[in-house]
């Protein structure tokens, strides 16, 4: 288990963004309990995702398996709203109706909003913080200087701080190593990282001649079969070879063994697409091989 804030997390998030829209109720139903089955207790959603559905369907899931409280939800708010105090307040509401709690475990700022001054939008969430509606703050897609400005403004208004960040990472897109995962480790911050699968290429499904997987993410997916991206997919496969286990295990063993990452956001539509997902929870890969993959993906 890994560590966000003063939970105990699984080493694989399960991305919520696919239910309600790839996923009807059904199907999505079906990859929570499998989730669950396999000792999984990290969820993230978001307040936009298929408006509201994605949460409501989780929800559903919780209180027809009576399990709230095996599990660790993460919810956003700000995905193209503005951040002012009053929609942080008026969302969170609804996303407490529709994931049926009274509390979110992690809840993050979406994405940053440069109009609204981080004092306005830091004491709305700290308001939340200290009535119990919110364990945990967290951040997606902010910079690293806003990441700093905002510790700083906690720091000195006394404001409940972020524990987690959710940049976009993965062996295909690096620039985090740079751009953010000094600010991370200064700051201490839990780090989970979404398309951590590069929309579907790091399973190993997108191959030259095979890109029509019937996913809308596949034109996303299919941009990385360069030769860069070719040259991933074999290092992956021999590493999947070696281990007898899937493509994207090791495309997710290699993210979350990297430093300041604590448990990588990937999705899956059906249980068999979750199943390729989950030996990465106890795939332990050899520093040489991190070396390998990382080399390749330069």
């Amino acid at each position: 288990m890994r560590v966000v804030g003063d939970f105990l997390v699984h080493p694989l998030c399960l991305g919520g963004n696919v239910f309600g829209w790839t996923a009807d109720e059904k199907q999505s139903f079906a990859v929570l309990d499998a989730y669950a089955d396999a000792g999984g207790n990290f969820i993230d959603t978001a307040n936009r995702y298929s408006d509201g559905e994605s949460e409501s369907i989780i929800g559903r899931w919780m209180a027809a398996r009576g399990n709230r409280y095996d599990m660790i939800i993460a919810t956003k708010v700000g995905g193209g709203q503005s951040q002012t105090a009053q929609i942080i307040r008026q969302e969170l509401e609804k996303s407490l109706r529709r994931l049926g709690t009274d509390h979110i475990d992690i809840y993050y700022a979406h994405r940053d909003d440069p109009e609204i001054p981080l004092e306005e939008s830091l004491a709305a969430y700290n308001s939340l913080v200290r009535a119990g509606k919110v364990r945990h703050l967290a951040a997606s897609n902010f910079t690293a200087a806003r990441l700093e400005e905002a510790a700083a403004v906690a720091e000195r208004e006394g404001f409940a701080k972020y524990v987690g960040v959710q940049p976009h990472y993965n062996l295909m897109e690096r620039g985090y190593e740079q751009d953010l995962a000094p600010t991370v480790a200064a700051q201490e911050l839990a780090c989970m990282p979404y398309f951590a699968v590069a929309k579907g290429f790091l399973t190993g499904k997108y191959r030259p001649g095979h890109t029509d997987t019937g996913s809308p993410r596949a034109a996303g997916a299919a941009r990385y079969l360069d030769d860069r991206g070719l040259a991933v997919l074999a290092e992956l496969d021999a590493i999947a070879a070696a281990h007898e286990t899937t493509v994207a295990a090791v495309a997710l063993a290699w993210l979350a063994a990297q430093p300041t990452v604590t448990s990588p956001i990937a999705s899956a539509r059906t249980p068999e697409q979750l199943a390729d997902l989950l030996p990465m929870a106890s795939l332990e890969l050899t520093e040489e091989e991190v070396a390998r993959l990382s080399a390749v993906s330069a």
